[in-house]
This record gives structure tokens, C-alpha cells and sequence, in this order.
């Protein structure tokens, strides 16, 4: 969790340095967060899965970001967001009130502790140097649901989702603006169910599949800011390039790296393959349900372009949020891989999903030049859409 000064400030006013016997804030990559233990819990976390600040001095002198978890509001031209993330397992499983019935508890924890986040904002461009006109990204958002929510299976869903991000990636929309962006929505979504059997899809390439591998660990990655000092900084980003050629390397009987607490720890690349697809589990409505309702929550909550996701272009987070379906697609079946399932089940889809969007939006290298790199390599010979359909197809 990070943290604001005025969060740094409470926690010392409480005294928890000499009470824990060490500092509960630590310093990682400029900012500043709560500690974590070695098996990745809060240092406030108590056995009864309570936090121990709020235990003893209330749900409003937690730090801002604990209170309004799961909620997360980004700030817009003319209205703020709000979406939840789907590292809850509450949120994952669908429990609890409606979204919009929640609304009015978040707006006060927000007005309480984050009051910038409803000003007004730069708006969200549609993609590098080509900023948004009034109603395109509602448009685009509007047309985006309504494929997802569209009676054709999950897999058709997926390809058309990474199609339009490879399409409006390497088109020219600079002199496409206002009626005529409308108007091209309009063809290449209505065409898409008739197109998309046109253009088949090949296997991944090697060069792909490194990409991707590599797509996973940067998602999954979760560097624990407890190493203080420049010589243990320098131990900590060496692990971290270790692990990371591990994953772009990784093929065949290769074991997976740890990808984190509750995972599978010795399941090899190969075996991972070996596990059925979403479309062949016994649970594959449920399945299809979670899936649509995650990438619609991030679409509707603010949480694919602009604020919500690191100032991006539309363009640039609709091709991440590809990228970041086909990584859950793996991890599911990694998941059911560490049970020896040969097929993937609805647990193992929550735990994907959880852990995708622990880091989505909160880890600032997803929002890096090498992320974007990444992604301008894969809308190419149309790596996206076979990195989907290596996953649910």
C-alpha cells in the first residue's frame, strides 16, 4: 500500500515504530509504502485477518489507500470514475452491494482523504498526440461492453477485443474526429463477428512468446520494499533481472519462477501447456462470466486509459488490457497446473484474475517505456490475437 505524507505522519503520531520495533514505512523507487513481512502480508496484518490499525484506533486512521480499498477512483475532465479492483476476493466472487449502491461511502472516504481526485483532470487522449474529442472515449467504451456482453462465446470475445486494440493501434486517427470516429466504431464493430473468421490466426512466434513470458512477470512481479541501502537495492534489482530472464527464457520442463505466496512453485513451462483451455472446463460459464465482468468493470470504472492507468492513451490501455487477458488465460492454467487439474476450474480463474490486477494501474513499471515497447511488438503480425487464442481458444 502506498502511502501520502499525511499517512507517514499519523503512523508516527501513533508510535507503531517502537511498538514494532522498526519503521512501518520504507522507502521503494521514490515513494513510500507499508512495510511487508517476508510472505508478503502487511506488517499490520493480525491472525484474525484484521488490521491492527484499525483495531486500535479506527477504520479512519487507517492510511487512505487501506480505507478505500477496493474502490479506486480516477479523476476525469468532467467527471471522476469509480471501479473496484479485482484483487478482493469479495469483488472477485460478486458478493455484496451493487457498485453504484456503494458510491456514497467511497465519495466520503475520498472527500476525507483524497480530495484532488474529483477536480477536474486533463482528459484521456485517444492515442499518443491525438487527444480525445467530446463523447469519442464514451463511444469507444459503449461499443467496447457491448461486444463483451455480445451471446457468442468467450474466446470470439477475447479475438475481437484484441483485433479493434491492433487495429486502432496502427491506425491513422488524426483526421478521424467526431462523427467520423463515431462512424468508424460503428463499421468495425459491426463487421467484426463477419471479419474475424477472414483472418485466421497463427501460433505465437518464439519472439512472442518471450514477450509475453515476459508480459507475465512484469504483472506479477511483486518486489517487497523492506531492503533498505544502496548495496541491498543493487542484491534487490539483480534478483529482479534474474527472475525476469527466467520468465523470457523459460520453455518446455523449465519450472515456472514463484510467482507468488499460494502458487504453484515447482510446475514446468511445459506442463502448463498441457492444461485445457477455459472453453473445455466444466466450469466455463462461470468462467465466461468473470472474465466479461472484470474487462467491463475496467472499462466502465476508469481503469484501462487516462488517470486510472499511468496517462495512457485509450489506444495504448486497450492493447495492455489484451495483453493482460491473454496473462490470466496462462496464469488460470498455471493455477490448475500446481493442483495437477488438467483442465482449468473457476478458482483457479479467480486466483489469475486476483493476481493481474494486484498490479494494475499500481506498479509503475506497467506504465514504462518497456511496457509500451512490448505492446508496439506485439500488435505486429498480429501477436495479440495469438497470444489470446494460445489461452481460450
Amino acid at each position: 500500500m502506498q502511502l501520502r505524507q499525511a499517512d507517514v505522519r499519523r503512523l508516527s503520531e501513533q508510535a507503531w515504530e517502537s511498538r514494532l520495533g522498526e519503521n512501518p514505512v520504507v522507502q521503494f523507487r521514490g515513494r513510500q509504502y507499508l512495510r511487508q513481512r517476508a510472505d508478503g502480508a502487511c506488517v499490520f496484518l493480525l491472525e484474525n485477518g484484521r488490521c491492527r490499525i484499525h483495531a486500535e484506533f479506527g477504520f479512519e486512521l487507517k492510511p487512505i489507500a487501506c480505507q478505500l480499498f477496493p474502490y479506486m477512483v480516477a479523476p476525469g475532465e468532467n467527471a471522476s470514475q469509480m471501479g473496484v479492483s479485482f484483487a478482493c476476493q469479495s469483488v472477485i466472487e460478486n458478493k455484496g452491494r451493487l457498485l453504484n449502491e456503494q458510491v456514497p461511502d467511497a465519495l466520503r472516504i475520498v472527500l476525507r482523504g483524497l480530495p484532488e481526485v474529483i477536480s477536474p483532470a486533463r482528459g484521456a487522449s485517444l492515442a499518443r498526440g491525438r487527444n480525445a474529442e467530446p463523447n469519442e472515449l464514451h463511444v469507444l467504451s459503449t461499443r467496447l461492453v457491448h461486444w463483451l456482453r455480445e451471446p457468442i462465446p468467450l474466446a470470439v470475445r477475447l479475438d475481437g477485443l484484441a483485433w479493434i486494440a491492433q487495429t486502432l493501434r496502427i491506425a491513422r486517427l488524426n483526421r478521424v474526429r467526431g462523427k467520423r470516429f463515431e462512424e468508424l466504431m460503428s463499421v468495425l464493430f459491426g463487421a467484426l463477428a463477419d471479419e474475424l473468421p477472414l483472418h485466421p490466426i497463427a501460433i505465437p512466434t518464439a519472439r512472442q512468446t518471450a514477450l509475453f513470458q515476459n508480459a507475465i512477470f512484469s504483472r506479477t512481479e511483486d518486489p517487497k520494499p523492506i531492503a533498505q541501502g544502496a548495496p541491498l537495492r543493487v542484491i534487490s534489482i539483480l534478483s529482479q533481472l534474474r527472475r525476469g530472464r527466467a520468465w523470457r527464457r523459460g520453455s518446455g520442463e523449465s519450472v515456472v519462477p514463484p510467482v507468488g505466496v499460494g502458487w504453484p512453485t515447482k510446475v514446468t513451462f511445459g506442463g502448463v501447456s498441457r492444461v485445457g483451455s477455459l472453453r473445455q472446463s466444466s466450469d466455463h460459464l462461470a468462467c465466461d462470466e468473470l472474465v466479461t465482468r472484470w474487462l467491463h468493470a475496467s472499462i466502465e470504472g476508469g481503469r484501462v486509459w487516462g488517470s486510472g492507468y499511468y496517462g495512457w492513451s485509450a489506444v495504448e490501455g486497450l492493447a495492455a488490457l489484451a495483453l493482460s487477458a491473454a496473462c490470466v488465460g496462462w496464469l488460470a492454467r498455471l493455477h490448475a497446473a500446481g493442483s495437477g487439474e488438467r483442465l482449468v476450474r473457476l478458482v483457479d480463474l479467480q486466483a489469475a484474475i486476483g493476481r493481474v490486477d494486484r498490479t494494475a494501474g499500481r506498479a509503475v513499471w506497467l506504465g514504462g517505456w518497456s511496457e509500451r515497447m512490448r505492446l508496439s511488438y506485439l500488435v505486429e503480425q498480429e501477436g495479440l490475437r495469438r497470444l489470446i487464442a494460445a489461452q481460450y481458444a
